[in-house]
Protein backbone atom coordinates (compact mmCIF):
# COMPACT_ATOMS: atom_id res chain seq x y z
CA UNK A 1 0.00 0.00 0.00
CA UNK A 2 1.47 3.08 -0.93
CA UNK A 3 2.13 5.71 1.73
CA UNK A 4 0.79 9.01 1.60
CA UNK A 5 2.31 12.42 1.50
CA UNK A 6 1.66 14.81 4.58
CA UNK A 7 -0.56 16.95 1.56
CA UNK A 8 -2.90 13.91 1.58
CA UNK A 9 -2.74 13.16 5.41
CA UNK A 10 -3.55 16.61 6.31
CA UNK A 11 -6.17 16.74 3.13
CA UNK A 12 -7.70 13.34 5.40
CA UNK A 13 -8.47 15.12 8.24
CA UNK A 14 -11.49 17.34 7.84
CA UNK A 15 -13.55 14.05 7.17
CA UNK A 16 -11.99 11.92 9.45
CA UNK A 17 -12.37 15.02 12.05
CA UNK A 18 -16.16 15.15 10.95
CA UNK A 19 -16.71 11.33 11.12
CA UNK A 20 -20.22 10.72 13.57
CA UNK A 21 -18.62 7.48 14.07
CA UNK A 22 -15.70 9.60 15.89
CA UNK A 23 -17.37 11.99 17.66
CA UNK A 24 -19.18 9.56 19.17
CA UNK A 25 -16.35 7.18 20.20
CA UNK A 26 -17.92 4.12 18.03
CA UNK A 27 -16.41 1.50 16.47
CA UNK A 28 -13.18 1.38 18.93
CA UNK A 29 -14.64 -1.29 21.37
CA UNK A 30 -14.26 -0.27 24.99
CA UNK A 31 -11.11 1.97 24.37
CA UNK A 32 -11.12 5.62 25.17
CA UNK A 33 -11.20 8.03 21.80
CA UNK A 34 -7.79 9.15 22.01
CA UNK A 35 -5.97 9.40 18.40
CA UNK A 36 -2.54 10.30 17.35
CA UNK A 37 -1.58 12.24 14.08
CA UNK A 38 1.51 12.15 13.62
CA UNK A 39 4.05 13.60 11.32
CA UNK A 40 7.69 14.81 10.74
CA UNK A 41 8.69 17.97 13.07
CA UNK A 42 9.89 19.70 9.60
CA UNK A 43 6.40 20.09 8.45
CA UNK A 44 5.33 21.49 11.87
CA UNK A 45 4.68 25.12 10.41
CA UNK A 46 2.41 23.62 7.70
CA UNK A 47 0.82 21.30 10.27
CA UNK A 48 -0.20 24.62 12.21
CA UNK A 49 -0.94 26.85 9.50
CA UNK A 50 -3.73 23.75 8.56
CA UNK A 51 -4.96 23.55 12.16
CA UNK A 52 -5.60 26.94 12.11
CA UNK A 53 -7.52 26.52 8.75
CA UNK A 54 -9.38 23.44 10.01
CA UNK A 55 -10.72 25.17 13.46
CA UNK A 56 -12.71 27.87 11.28
CA UNK A 57 -14.00 25.03 8.88
CA UNK A 58 -15.13 22.56 11.94
CA UNK A 59 -16.90 24.85 13.79
CA UNK A 60 -18.85 26.68 11.29
CA UNK A 61 -21.63 24.78 9.66
CA UNK A 62 -22.57 22.10 7.85
CA UNK A 63 -20.00 20.28 10.45
CA UNK A 64 -20.75 22.59 13.96
CA UNK A 65 -18.13 20.70 15.92
CA UNK A 66 -18.02 21.75 19.60
CA UNK A 67 -14.25 21.47 20.01
CA UNK A 68 -11.15 22.06 22.84
CA UNK A 69 -8.38 23.01 21.55
CA UNK A 70 -5.28 22.51 24.38
CA UNK A 71 -1.85 23.79 23.22
CA UNK A 72 0.31 22.02 25.73
CA UNK A 73 2.94 25.05 25.21
CA UNK A 74 0.41 27.87 25.76
CA UNK A 75 -0.90 25.83 28.83
CA UNK A 76 2.81 25.72 30.46
CA UNK A 77 2.62 29.83 29.57
CA UNK A 78 -0.56 30.36 30.99
CA UNK A 79 0.01 28.01 34.24
CA UNK A 80 3.28 30.42 34.79
CA UNK A 81 1.44 33.52 34.63
CA UNK A 82 -1.24 32.64 36.79
CA UNK A 83 2.16 32.37 39.10
CA UNK A 84 3.64 35.71 38.23
CA UNK A 85 6.63 33.57 37.15
CA UNK A 86 6.30 34.41 33.45
CA UNK A 87 8.68 37.43 33.30
CA UNK A 88 11.56 35.09 35.41
CA UNK A 89 11.51 32.39 33.52
CA UNK A 90 11.66 34.74 30.66
CA UNK A 91 15.10 36.09 32.33
CA UNK A 92 15.95 32.63 32.76
CA UNK A 93 16.04 31.71 29.40
CA UNK A 94 17.90 34.67 28.55
CA UNK A 95 20.65 34.60 30.90
CA UNK A 96 21.08 30.73 31.96
CA UNK A 97 19.84 28.80 28.87
CA UNK A 98 17.33 26.35 28.40
CA UNK A 99 18.53 23.52 30.30
CA UNK A 100 18.69 25.80 33.30
CA UNK A 101 15.26 26.93 32.61
CA UNK A 102 13.62 23.49 31.95
CA UNK A 103 15.36 22.12 35.79
CA UNK A 104 14.19 25.21 37.21
CA UNK A 105 10.31 25.04 35.51
CA UNK A 106 9.55 21.50 35.33
CA UNK A 107 8.73 21.31 38.91
CA UNK A 108 6.21 24.22 38.47
CA UNK A 109 4.39 22.18 35.63
CA UNK A 110 3.58 18.77 36.57
CA UNK A 111 1.56 16.92 34.73
CA UNK A 112 -1.19 17.15 37.74
CA UNK A 113 -1.32 20.93 36.93
CA UNK A 114 -1.85 20.42 33.67
CA UNK A 115 -4.42 18.20 33.75
CA UNK A 116 -6.15 20.75 36.31
CA UNK A 117 -5.39 23.63 33.61
CA UNK A 118 -7.30 21.75 30.93
CA UNK A 119 -9.99 20.30 32.97
CA UNK A 120 -11.11 23.94 33.70
CA UNK A 121 -11.16 24.56 29.78
CA UNK A 122 -13.49 22.31 29.84
CA UNK A 123 -16.93 23.76 29.40
CA UNK A 124 -18.94 20.41 29.17
CA UNK A 125 -20.61 20.60 25.65
CA UNK A 126 -16.98 19.64 23.91
CA UNK A 127 -17.45 16.87 20.77
CA UNK A 128 -13.45 17.02 20.42
CA UNK A 129 -10.43 18.26 22.29
CA UNK A 130 -7.42 19.06 19.56
CA UNK A 131 -4.07 18.61 21.30
CA UNK A 132 -1.49 20.96 19.81
CA UNK A 133 1.88 22.30 20.88
CA UNK A 134 3.25 18.74 21.78
CA UNK A 135 7.20 19.73 20.67
CA UNK A 136 7.44 22.95 21.68
CA UNK A 137 6.10 21.65 25.18
CA UNK A 138 8.94 19.20 25.56
CA UNK A 139 11.04 18.28 27.63
CA UNK A 140 8.75 20.32 30.70
CA UNK A 141 5.41 18.30 29.50
CA UNK A 142 5.83 14.82 28.27
CA UNK A 143 2.97 13.66 25.91
CA UNK A 144 2.41 9.68 26.98
CA UNK A 145 2.12 11.22 30.77
CA UNK A 146 -0.33 13.95 29.67
CA UNK A 147 -2.33 11.63 27.69
CA UNK A 148 -1.72 8.57 30.55
CA UNK A 149 -3.86 11.40 32.96
CA UNK A 150 -6.34 12.87 30.90
CA UNK A 151 -8.56 9.32 30.72
CA UNK A 152 -10.45 9.47 33.64
CA UNK A 153 -11.45 13.34 32.25
CA UNK A 154 -11.61 12.48 28.27
CA UNK A 155 -13.51 9.06 28.76
CA UNK A 156 -16.66 10.62 26.46
CA UNK A 157 -14.53 12.66 24.31
CA UNK A 158 -12.63 11.95 21.83
CA UNK A 159 -8.91 13.22 21.72
CA UNK A 160 -6.85 14.42 18.71
CA UNK A 161 -3.01 14.81 19.36
CA UNK A 162 -0.97 16.59 16.76
CA UNK A 163 2.54 14.76 17.42
CA UNK A 164 5.81 15.88 15.47
CA UNK A 165 7.25 12.57 15.44
CA UNK A 166 6.10 9.03 14.74
CA UNK A 167 3.84 7.01 16.58
CA UNK A 168 3.24 3.39 15.33
CA UNK A 169 0.62 2.33 17.93
CA UNK A 170 3.08 1.14 20.47
CA UNK A 171 5.34 4.03 20.91
CA UNK A 172 5.91 7.58 20.80
CA UNK A 173 9.27 9.19 19.33
CA UNK A 174 9.17 12.92 19.54
CA UNK A 175 10.96 14.39 16.55
CA UNK A 176 12.26 10.52 15.31
CA UNK A 177 14.51 10.67 17.90
CA UNK A 178 13.37 10.77 21.74
CA UNK A 179 11.50 8.23 22.88
CA UNK A 180 8.58 9.22 24.66
CA UNK A 181 7.18 6.13 26.00
CA UNK A 182 5.34 3.37 25.28
CA UNK A 183 1.44 4.19 24.39
CA UNK A 184 -0.92 1.71 23.63
CA UNK A 185 -4.16 3.69 24.28
CA UNK A 186 -4.27 5.53 21.21
CA UNK A 187 -5.28 5.20 17.52
CA UNK A 188 -2.92 6.61 14.88
CA UNK A 189 -5.81 9.21 13.50
CA UNK A 190 -4.66 9.33 9.72
CA UNK A 191 -1.81 6.33 9.35
CA UNK A 192 0.39 7.30 6.58
CA UNK A 193 -1.38 4.37 4.13
CA UNK A 194 -4.33 5.49 4.97
CA UNK A 195 -7.73 4.78 2.60
CA UNK A 196 -10.58 7.06 3.01
CA UNK A 197 -13.52 7.67 0.77
CA UNK A 198 -15.94 11.03 0.01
Amino acid sequence: MPTLTIHQRLDALLPKLQDTRLLSNRGIGNEIGFYIFDYDAEYEPLVHEYIEGLKSQLINPPSGVIFLEVNLYRTILEILQERKLLGRAFELEANKGNAALAKTIAPLVRPEQVITHIQKQLQGDEQLVLMTGVGASWPLVRSHTILNNLHPILDKIPLVMFFPGSYDGHELRLFNTFKDDNYYRAFPLIPHNYVYEY
